[in-house]
């Protein structure tokens, strides 16, 4: 079977789900750019073969995708025009399955893409893969039925970071690492400056031993605090020192579809501590079992979780963490593989 992803911006993870599926399959990717602001260096598997879509205008992208003969063709959102145009003729011939993370929320611009979903979206696609059930409304507004929606789209790369969770789990055990730690970019929609209001407060009405490390870049200047370290974008394949020494994931967004890291940082065994317009939530976070929900862009109630956190005892942690470990194996690769299967399946 030859499996053609038209993508955006590639990211480890989804390799990782590219190499699960070229064990079965020949996978290959056309993608945008790597983003200046996510300098990720990949390496890809002998099935997979990658395109830079600035090397072909239309016209040879679709030559492209007639000399790759599809069996199934995956469409990363709405928002390339280019793809959106060179999928059409291939709707009906074969599964043509597009992709969404977005989260119904009544707006007027989503009540009008509903609208015009049968001129621009339901005469292309024969499927939506969506991450969760916050995405699952939004494809059922778009037309599309029950039949057509499968979910599971985001998955992270589960063996490595449940190998990292059985190496550093005897280490936190011993001495439970007092750091928080934050993995995204340095940008408002992720909340990094309401966390960081929020923690440099908690410092100041208390006397703690805990430390608050991020990991990105982005327009945002990092702020200079004695327990507030930056360490720039990190390479996955760098991670692990640094997962080894932090012990509690957090994530403040005011806007995240989904957020695989959420995954990624469950299956290594960190309580987790989510703004509620986290997607992953809903999968990965049971509230006082593995971590702690609060509001977008509500200081006190990030310093608050915070504060929850310092209170509880390592073995209180440790037990949240393996929570965790736990949730995070009920989406994996070869459950993301075996989609794209049960959809060429169905089609035939």
């Amino acid at each position: 079977m030859n499996v053609l992803f038209l993508y955006t911006e590639l990211a480890d993870y989804f390799i990782a789900c590219c190499k699960e599926l070229s064990k079965t399959a020949n996978v290959h990717i056309v993608r945008w750019p790597v983003n200046k602001e996510a300098p990720f260096q990949f390496s890809f598997s002998e099935n997979v073969k990658v395109y830079d879509k600035n090397s072909y205008n239309r016209e040879q992208l679709s030559n492209l995708i007639g000399s790759i003969k599809p069996d199934v063709i995956i469409c990363s959102g709405w928002i390339d025009k280019d793809y959106l145009a060179v999928v059409k003729p291939w709707f009906k011939k074969i599964p043509t399955v597009l992709t969404c993370d977005t989260h119904w929320k009544g707006t007027a611009k989503q009540y009008l893409a509903a609208l015009l979903s049968r001129l621009v979206l339901k005469n292309r696609f024969s499927h939506i893969w969506v991450p969760g059930s916050p995405q699952y409304t939004y494809a059922l507004k778009l037309g599309f039925k029950s039949a057509q929606i499968k979910t599971g789209f985001y998955c992270c790369d589960l063996e490595k970071f449940n190998n990292v969770y059985n190496k550093v789990i005897g280490h936190k055990k011993e001495t439970f690492p007092k750091k928080f730690l934050y993995v995204g970019r340095y940008y408002d929609f992720k909340g990094i400056t309401d966390l960081w209001q929020a923690f440099i407060q908690l410092s100041a009405e208390l006397d703690h031993d805990w430390e608050l490390w991020c990991l990105g870049t982005g327009s945002i200047e990092p702020v200079k605090h004695p327990k507030i370290k930056h360490f720039g974008f990190v390479q996955p394949k760098d991670l692990e020192p640094i997962l080894e020494k932090t012990g509690v994931f957090i994530l403040p967004s005011r806007f995240e579809p989904w957020g695989v890291v959420v995954q990624e940082y469950a299956a290594a065994g960190f309580p987790l501590l989510l703004s509620n317009e986290v997607g992953a939530l809903e999968a990965f976070l049971e509230k006082d079992k593995n971590g702690y929900s609060f509001d977008k862009e509500n200081v006190a109630q990030i310093k608050n979780s915070l504060k929850k956190i310092i209170s509880l005892e390592c073995a209180q942690l440790l037990k949240m963490g393996e929570h965790s470990h736990r949730l995070a194996q009920k989406i994996n690769p070869p459950q993301w593989s075996q989609t794209i299967a049960q959809i060429y399946d169905e089609f035939r």
